[in-house]
């Protein structure tokens, strides 16, 4: 016997017995479909940022590096390991490291060495697409140090 003017909870919203409770499904799987990728790009935007801030860093080091070297020879030597340092922390293990000097020679008073630093970024977790490798990102950084017009010309 039911009471007038009283009417259950189901009836008055439209739901239906078999619905209750699905509503917390849905959101459930919504997150989970939208959080997920959120997550992903978040990940590759830092790694390639990574990547990004190794090579600016290692091309600034591998400048002052080769400036402070008695020789062009002892300069590129001393570039290389403090590039390699740098992008170490970085996690970067592979890269390719230029040194070029306007005027030339490299060292004389007055010119300017032109160090540029380049490396691929891969995407994290990103797959062997088609058989053409993990999908990469080309990262390069160029950094200009000039040598002092007051320093003693090599003999």
């Amino acid at each position: 016997m039911r009471r007038r003017g009283a009417v259950g909870r189901g009836a008055a919203a439209g739901v239906r017995a078999g619905e209750r409770g699905s509503a917390m499904v849905e959101f459930v799987w919504l997150a989970i479909l939208l959080l997920v990728p959120l997550v992903y790009l978040l990940l590759a935007t830092f790694e390639v940022q990574r990547g990004a801030f190794g090579v600016s860093a290692a091309s600034r080091a591998a400048g002052r590096a080769f400036s402070l070297a008695e020789s062009p020879q002892e300069g590129r030597q001393r570039a290389r390991a403090a590039a390699a340092m740098v992008l170490r922390d970085q996690g970067v293990d592979r890269f390719e490291l230029e040194i070029s000097c306007r005027p030339e020679p490299c060292l004389s008073p007055g010119s300017v060495a032109t160090v540029v630093v380049r490396t691929e970024v891969a995407l994290p977790w990103a797959p062997d697409v088609l058989g053409g490798g993990a999908p990469r990102f080309a990262v390069s950084a160029t950094h200009r140090v000039p040598s002092g017009r007051y320093v003693e010309a090599a003999r």
